[in-house]
């Protein structure tokens, strides 16, 4: 017997059909559902339906609207009719739909939902009302009839809503006497009147005006033209970018450390500070926008939370400056693709017309990342090297495949995520590396690996030119870039990073304790290049002054050999602002910490430099302020994807429904029921268990479980005692929650 409602197709389809609703369909499995009643009742609620659609192409979509056209939420409608309504093959359209509990019914007999009707709104497919007096007639021969202006009005209502508003429409009036287009067509009946100011497009119009329930061809899957490229030659570019970004986020943890930025009274990050870094970096503000936010996000910035707080460094940063550059670049792509914010919302305005910060709590999405993966995943799909030509037929794809997913900033998240992939590094070329395919599939390591093979080998030299330039022509080894940045300035950044050397870089690498013979020694090593004799003139120089001054802490203390510079230094103004005196013919003493007095020192014109209790040089630059990392929502993991439903779940589920549906049909004795009330007499319900004990007779029950859902169950007892019902199912029943029990009569 066919099935008419959606309760009994559920209770006729297999185990592996219902298994496939649940998984599609997670909200109507919790609390698991105590029969096919239940989940159909659940299935067929607006909400649970608005939220399966979302999932549903255009096409699919565009069946079941169709369907409600042709009122299969009341009468059932044949696959033959649908076909020629959407005028192209809905099978698999059909399909799916069944596999979401969205339509049920063989092909002679397709229902779905009235809930559906909620969902679409009052014009599905954006037709109106049928009018049967249209129903059979020649359509074609009356729409010849009309007039250009007349026709025109057709054609608008026909693109929907089908509804209009007009004052021509407040009164009947005869063909020959009909002065205006609305007066005209309400006359030759091709127009309902709704009331004095509306007026409403027939349905069977609507369609004869568009050639179909939808327009031919608006309904077919935009193609997605795209570029092949070698693999390798895509993981290449895609590292390329990595570097550059790595080396900006670096810059601006450095630049946070000695100058953290404050954070506005409403939270977040000000335009002031927002500029400066696009300034700084040479880059458009919404790159800017993204460093600062992921740097947060991945929790190497946080919140100082003070009396006056700050966008500070964590201690986090500290590793992750000294990590490997494709284990820094996978720790940020993490944390981009489970960032729940949009940073392309910065500077918008929200609804009181103000515009968001970068960093404030207006720009949290907590589905930012289901719309970045839905991104990236489609990328993915298109196979290795395939890059796409155009962000903006790829958006037009994603949007066909997903119409009501993402809400109105769904066609803007797919740009934005196009944009961040590409500015990371993630994707080059318009295709997906193989690092960011790997993490896709969770796998950190071979990520890790990805962009150890894509990165250029770190190279041992440097080119040192005649103007003082250092030119690094690729990256460098980790020790190299370390001794290079202590005694030079970058220039330049890029592919190949340009250096500069001066008076006061030189100085900056003797403070930190190197000494000129090492410095000539850096260079004439590492050069691939003659060195300018000005460079060895220039690290001479800067040496034979360096030091003569030596600095302790007394608070702290200068000594020279030289009584001339001692004096000189007691008798600079600075000497009273450092609070400096002598206490013998070389050594001078401050109650002010040593690095203050270097300083101020440095500042007066002198080269001093600080020595530790052994004589040797000390680095007392400071390495920026650091505070601890934030557990806070911006940076707490958020799952791209709402959690799945395990195969052990959806074997309790659907054992719990199984059993519902056969306590739900079976036929039962006299039913004892537990009287209302506390401390009531269970001696019936006890007598009849024992019985069904005895006899090892079914039983039906009826039970309220620990959250209060009722359910009825059929079960086979095997002992009763201890407050449990034990069944041959291995289930417990506590006694105290059965609320009713019959013995089961065989058919």
């Amino acid at each position: 017997m066919p099935a008419t409602s959606l309760a009994d197709w559920l209770r006729s389809a297999s185990d592996e059909a219902l298994a496939t609703l649940l998984r599609s369909r997670r909200d109507l499995a919790t609390p698991p559902p105590a029969d096919s009643t239940v989940l159909a009742t659940r299935a067929a609620t607006p909400g649970s339906i608005a939220r399966a659609c979302e999932s549903l192409d255009t096409f699919t979509l565009a069946a079941l609207e169709t369907l409600l056209v042709a009122e299969a939420d009341t009468e059932p409608v044949t696959a033959a009719h649908l076909a020629e309504l959407l005028g192209a093959d809905v099978r698999s359209a059909l399909d799916l739909l069944r596999s979401r509990g969205l339509a049920w019914g063989e092909d002679d007999a397709v229902r779905i939902a009235p809930g559906a009707r909620e969902v679409f709104g009052p014009f599905p497919a954006g037709l109106g009302g049928s009018l049967p007096s249209l129903a059979g007639a020649d359509l074609s021969t009356a729409l010849a009839e009309v007039g250009n202006d007349e026709r025109g009005l057709l054609e608008a209502l026909a693109a929907g809503p089908p509804i209009g508003q007009t004052k021509d429409a407040a009164a009947d009036v005869a063909l020959e006497n009909a002065e205006t287009p609305v007066q005209r067509l309400l006359a030759r009946g091709l127009l309902i009147r709704r009331d004095d100011r509306t007026v409403e497009l027939p349905r069977e119009l609507g369609i004869a005006l568009r050639g179909g329930v939808f327009r031919p061809g608006s309904l077919d899957e935009p193609a997605l033209p795209t570029n092949p490229h070698r693999q390798t030659g895509v993981d290449e570019a895609a590292a390329g970018e990595a570097m550059e970004f790595l080396r900006q986020v670096e810059s601006l943890l450095h630049a946070w450390s000695a100058q953290p930025p404050p954070v506005l009274k409403a939270g977040g990050l000000g335009v002031r500070e927002v500029r400066k870094l696009a300034k700084d970096f040479e880059v458009e503000e919404s790159r800017a926008v993204l460093l600062a936010e992921l740097a947060v996000g991945a929790g190497l910035v946080a919140d100082s939370q003070d009396s006056t707080p700050e966008w500070v460094p964590t201690t986090l940063t500290d590793s992750w400056l000294a990590s490997a550059p494709a284990q820094r670049w996978v720790t940020l792509a993490q944390a981009w693709l489970e960032l729940p914010r949009l940073p392309g919302l910065a500077g918008r305005k929200d609804s009181r017309d103000k515009a968001m910060a970068p960093l404030s709590e207006d720009l949290r999405r907590p589905l930012a990342p289901t719309g970045r993966r839905r991104v990236l995943d489609a990328l993915a799909d298109l196979g290795p090297g395939a890059g796409v030509k155009s962000t903006e037929e790829f958006v037009a794809l994603l949007a066909w495949r997903a119409p009501r997913q993402g809400g109105r900033l769904r066609d803007e998240i797919a740009r934005w995520t196009m944009a961040e992939a590409a500015a990371m590094g993630v994707i080059a070329l318009g295709a997906l590396s193989s690092a960011a395919r790997a993490l896709l599939d969770a796998d950190r390591a071979g990520a890790v690996g990805s962009m150890v093979d894509a990165l250029p080998d770190p190279v041992d030299h440097v080119l040192v030119q005649a103007d003082l330039t250092v030119v690094a022509p690729g990256p460098l080894e980790q020790d190299l870039a370390t001794e290079l940045a202590a005694v030079a300035d970058i220039e330049s950044a890029g592919h190949a990073t340009v250096y500069r050397v001066t008076e006061v870089s030189v100085r900056r690498a003797l403070d930190t304790g190197r000494t000129a013979a090492e410095l000539h020694e850096l260079f004439r090593t590492r050069s691939a290049t003659p060195l300018p004799q000005a460079l060895s003139y220039l690290i001479d120089d800067v040496a034979r002054r360096h030091g003569r001054l030596r600095g302790g802490a007394a608070g702290s203390f200068l000594r020279c050999d030289d009584e001339v510079l001692i004096a000189e230094v007691l008798g600079h103004a600075a000497a009273r602002e450092l609070d400096l005196r002598k206490i013998a013919p070389t050594v001078l003493i401050s109650s002010h910490p040593l690095a203050a007095v270097m300083d101020g020192l440095r500042a007066a014109g002198f080269a001093p430099a600080a020595e530790g209790p052994d004589g040797r040089v000390l680095d007392l630059r400071p390495n920026g302020r650091r505070v601890p990392p934030r557990t806070r929502g911006r940076s707490r993991p958020v799952l791209a994807e709402p959690a799945t439903v395990s195969p052990e779940q959806l074997s309790a589920v659907l054992t719990h429904l199984r059993a519902g549906d056969r306590a739900a049909s079976s036929r039962r004795g006299d039913v004892v029921r537990l009287p209302r009330g506390g401390g009531a007499d269970t001696s019936a319900t006890l007598a009849l268990l024992s019985r069904a004990t005895r006899e090892r007779r079914e039983v039906w029950i009826g039970f309220v479980d620990s959250h209060g859902t009722a359910s009825q169950r059929v079960v086979t007892p095997v002992r009763v005692g201890g407050g449990l019902l034990e069944s041959a199912e291995n289930e417990r029943y506590p006694l105290h929650r059965i609320t009713s029990a019959a013995l089961v009569e065989p058919d």
